[in-house]
């Protein structure tokens, strides 16, 4: 997992110049195939066969040379001083195996690809204790998002797949923020969910004030449990969100509302030099793959190192928790 990591990081630094956005594509998705597949790197490499390892080229496999012999990677460490974005001696340690469930995934409901019962396999292969279920709220309706009705008969669903696994499936649903900053769905359906899940989508350029004012109405709302990828940002393709990052971080610890750590290659949103702006104001984190196939939840593992350099520790982080102290979280 630490190869994998190395080669996401590598992915996002990359990413944030447009012009190696596909090369960018290629470490991650090296990255994605190790984590999944979790080949013996050491024996590929001794017999000269990293290349067979489906995305990794001469040059990834030059990269992952240098890991397995020396445990770091010079071209990584090239990246970060260009980027300036150095590693960090304050790193909080978090290991993989001590992370309980994802509450942020997508099924056939709205935009996933794969079904209700394909997901919560998926989560039960890798071990979690638990897994959100967090179709789209109606709002872009090329998603497909569950409105009231569509979210009952989710629910009637969810408790003939909950038959079937052992995983414990949690309803949720991500709400659009809108751009005055009330949400997508009425408070009489949000107050039933598990999770309420609230993101910006669209209109992320927004004047600053007014951005600022929708965020702080989304962060103070009674049913809000997380804010999703906070900035909305898609790092080479898309900026973020630009508003008072220092009022809305408080305001979230306030409301004791967690900020995501979306590990999707394509967004890494919030930052890790946001994240520990977000924890030095006190908020608590959520840290999810926004999984749109069972594929997909090797995100977390690769995108881990982003909590870390953040320095926010196990206890700052919904999923590090068990399933009861996660409700309770919840329920606030």
């Amino acid at each position: 997992m630490a190869a994998a990591e190395a080669l996401s990081e590598i992915g996002y630094l990359l990413r944030q110049d447009e012009k190696e956005r596909f090369r960018a594509k290629a470490f991650s998705a090296a990255g994605w195939s190790i984590a999944l597949q979790k080949p013996d790197l050491e024996a590929l490499h001794k017999a000269g066969r990293l290349t067979s390892i489906e995305g990794v080229g001469e040059g990834i496999a030059r990269v992952l040379a240098g890991l397995i012999e020396t445990g770091e990677s010079r071209y990584l460490n090239r990246l970060r001083e260009q980027m300036k974005q150095p590693a960090r001696d304050d790193e909080s340690e978090l290991d993989f195996a001590d992370y309980r469930g994802d509450i942020h995934s997508h099924s056939r409901w709205s935009d996933g690809r794969a079904t209700m019962l394909e997901m919560a396999e998926g989560a039960q292969a890798i071990g979690y204790e638990y897994l959100g279920i967090t179709d789209h709220s109606p709002r872009i309706t090329v998603v497909h998002g569950l409105d009231a009705e569509r979210l009952v008969a989710q629910s009637r669903e969810m408790a003939e797949v909950q038959k079937a696994v052992d995983v414990k499936l949690l309803q949720g649903i991500e709400v659009d923020i809108l751009e005055d900053g009330s949400l997508d769905l009425p408070d009489a359906v949000l107050e039933i969910l598990d999770i309420v899940i609230a993101s910006p989508h669209v209109k992320l350029r927004q004047d600053p004030a007014a951005m600022t004012e929708r965020m702080l109405r989304a962060v103070s709302h009674p049913h809000v449990d997380v804010i999703g990828h906070p900035t909305g940002r898609r790092p080479g393709s898309r900026e973020g969100a630009t508003y008072d990052f220092e009022a809305v971080f408080k305001e979230a610890a306030r409301h004791s509302v967690a900020l995501e750590i979306d590990c999707d290659p394509a967004r890494m949103d919030l930052s890790p030099e946001m994240a520990r702006l977000a924890y030095e104001y006190g908020c608590t984190f959520a840290i999810d793959a926004d999984a749109h196939a069972p594929a997909e939840f090797a995100y977390v593992p690769m995108g881990l190192w982003m909590a870390r350099r953040a320095g926010i520790p196990r206890e700052r982080i919904l999923n590090f928790r068990a399933l009861d102290e996660l409700t309770m979280a919840l329920e606030k």
